[in-house]
């Protein structure tokens, strides 16, 4: 079989092609087009060499959800709501993520208020119909709707998580009166309480719809016209993937994808290198993501948001993301202290070592004037770029403003980007109860072998580890995933012998559910996996965990004393005095497909691969030292090599600092030792 994996980044889409029965691997990375990703795709396919129509398998990690959230690219939005509950989506929760800045305000709602339109209805917590639905209502709702030409609305009726009688009622009237338009129901999406985060979850998906519709259509359309017949997979933020009949109406499960497949391939690489725990570390031309894995599970989490405030409840890897990507431009604030990032050039203009029209210095500008990048090779020579522009705009707007000189302004950005990812990893490990040195950071994108080293060694990171195609990781996490399917639902009792069967009872639907699912997308029985979660909190709290169980459930003790483990390794504290309730169940669902094996590279020493030495500065040393660069592809395993060093490839840069060691295993990962 003939597989591609492809990454739509904010700078570039990556691609991965990989050929079972020859175990070849081909790579081809190209800038993205956010105007229209579809192109992109097809541009970076068309770079190498097996041809459209030769594929077999296609699945795709895409940025395209999150970056409409962020930009506001979206369609004009209407929701109907029960009377006396216009303003759910507009008051959230009352937090601020500054929490003290007052002159900072939440972002505004996706939704504007006189979208917003109410009904008359009522259901009680029970499920019982308290008040009729007034379809009348409905209908003149409708009306306003088409008229004002809103023909996206999502539906979040007080209660319907326990029963959606009225939203399905609802669904139907809209479908009469307003043929053309998209309904989104929240009692489908996220049958959960809690009014404001199924109000926004609810929301945000019927707003990505069309987004992501009109991209699918045209990615599977150009697929299709360079004969490709096979499904066209997308990864989701839960880890597996969902065909396009699938995404269409669950748009939101993909807004974080790109970040999700890199989690995964930094799991199956620190596997692969007898990692347990592990740090995925990536860093593109825009942003930095981090994720963490702990003995061989990726770490998840059930809310997220693209902006503070508007929650998003489906399961996602729990990756924190930072403005620190090698486009993240340099800057000197108001109190006169360099600052770098968040704002980024991006892929257009890029950085100023790219001439594309960038005009302003950016961390890959820094690192072009420390000597760690040569400029020539960006896109293995397919890009021009040249370090004079570079020099130029750091000397201009910050070696001359602050009284340094060239190689210190650089040097500083470049310490400042470091700072700036380090409190990424402490936000999923030491705030997390983790402690960074019983793990290993795995390092890709374009640009995070070159600062990985630093990184580790600032948190105490003993091992670094770098793919053989780092800046394509995440194209190649999207080979590596089963078609997947999750549901969760509401369950309150308290964590008793007694509530063992109502459980199983309740396992059971959601299990009959995913599984007509599955077999819809093609899936066999046999090549089905389920796994099961019980959500569970001390009584009195609001916060809960997912603890895991199998069928048929052992015995409720078991799983709640898990509870009082996983709430000491979270929140440092457990008491098992304390009465503990359940709060919700939720059933994964996998497609288990066959997953690629990667060769093993020939055995070699460095010798053959050492290209040259350049001059490159190093802060641990505080001058240029002449470094040896070695150019990866004629790295064998087994090879050595002591820093400072240069690994250069088409994708990326590997810098091995100062006092540091480096060895290639098996399969062509370089591991540094910190």
């Amino acid at each position: 079989m003939i597989r591609s994996g492809v990454d739509i980044g904010g700078t570039f889409t990556d691609v991965i092609i990989f050929n079972d029965e020859t175990g070849e691997i081909e790579i081809a990375k190209t800038p993205s087009t956010p105007a229209n990703p579809a192109e992109g795709v097809i541009d970076g396919l068309t770079k190498v060499e097996t041809g459209i129509g030769e594929l077999e398998f296609f699945s795709h990690g895409s940025t395209v959800g999150t970056n409409a959230l962020i930009e506001r690219e979206l369609p004009r939005i209407g929701l109907i709501t029960t009377e006396g509950f216009r303003d759910v989506h507009e008051i959230r929760d009352a937090t601020k993520d500054e929490l003290w800045d007052a002159y900072k305000d939440v972002a505004d709602p996706y939704v504007q208020r006189r979208d917003r339109l109410e009904v008359s209805e009522r259901i009680d917590t029970d499920g019982n119909v308290v008040t009729p639905l007034d379809e009348e209502t409905v209908r003149e709702v409708t009306r306003i709707f088409k008229k004002r030409g809103i023909d996206t609305i999502a539906v979040s009726l007080i209660n319907a998580y326990v029963n959606g009688e009225h939203e399905k009622r609802v669904a139907e009237i809209v479908e009469q009166e307003y043929p053309s338009a998209f309904v989104c129901t929240s009692h489908e999406i996220l049958p959960e309480m809690f009014e404001h985060e199924r109000t926004s979850t609810t929301i945000i998906n019927a707003a990505l719809v069309p987004v992501v519709r009109e991209y699918l259509i045209d990615l599977s359309k150009k697929l299709s016209e360079r004969d490709y017949n096979g499904d066209v997979l997308a990864m989701h933020s839960g880890g597996g993937v969902m065909t396009t009949e699938a995404i269409a109406y669950y748009a939101a499960r993909i807004a974080n994808s790109g970040p999700t497949a890199g989690a995964i391939a930094s799991q199956y690489i620190a596997e692969q290198c007898g990692f347990e725990n592990a740090i995925g570390f990536d860093m593109g031309g825009t942003s930095a993501d981090v994720s963490l894995t702990f003995q061989g599970n990726i770490e998840m989490t059930d809310e997220w948001s693209v902006e503070y405030g508007y929650p998003i409840m489906f399961p996602s890897t729990d990756i924190e993301t930072i403005g620190a990507g090698g486009g993240s431009i340099a800057w000197i604030d108001d109190g006169g202290s360099l600052r770098v990032g968040p704002k980024s050039q991006g892929a257009d203009p890029g950085p100023a070592c790219y001439l594309r029209g960038g005009d302003k210095p950016t961390t890959t500008d820094a690192n072009v004037v420390l000597g760690w990048v040569n400029p020539d090779k960006f896109l293995g020579g397919d890009m021009d770029a040249t370090a004079d522009p570079a020099r130029e705009v750091i000397e201009r707007d910050i070696a001359e403003p602050l009284g340094l000189d060239l190689i210190e302004a650089a040097s500083s950005i470049e310490q400042i980007a470091v700072a700036n990812m380090c409190n990424a990893v402490r936000l999923v490990s030491t705030s997390k109860g983790y402690d960074p040195r019983d793990f290993a950071l795995v390092a890709f994108g374009g640009a995070g072998p070159m600062h990985a080293a630093h990184v580790a060694k600032e948190m105490s990171i003993p091992k670094v580890i770098v793919p053989p195609y780092p800046g394509i990781n995440s194209a190649l996490g999207c080979l590596l995933v089963d078609v997947e399917h999750d549901l969760s639902q509401t369950f309150i009792a308290n964590a008793s012998g007694g509530v063992v069967d109502d459980i199983e009872d309740t396992f059971a639907e959601m299990e009959s559910e995913i599984h007509g699912r599955l077999a819809k997308e093609g899936i066999d029985d046999e090549q089905m996996r389920m796994e099961y979660e019980v959500k569970m909190r001390y009584v009195g709290q609001w916060r809960s965990l997912e603890v895991t169980c199998s069928r048929p459930i052992d015995s409720i003790e078991s799983i709640r004393e898990r509870f009082h483990r996983q709430h000491e390794q979270t929140y440092a504290y457990s008491d098992e005095d304390q009465p503990v309730e359940i709060y919700g169940l939720h059933v994964t669902g996998k497609g288990v497909v066959e997953k690629p094996s990667f060769p093993e590279i020939d055995r070699g020493d460095s010798t053959n691969a050492l290209q040259n030495t350049r001059e490159a500065y190093f802060t641990e040393i505080g001058e240029y030292v002449d470094t040896a660069v070695y150019d990866r592809t004629a790295l064998g395993s087994g090879a050595t090599f002591d820093g400072p060093a240069i690994v250069e490839q088409m994708d990326s840069t590997v810098v091995i600092p100062p006092q540091m060691t480096a060895e290639v295993d098996e399969t062509g990962n370089i591991i540094i030792t910190v």
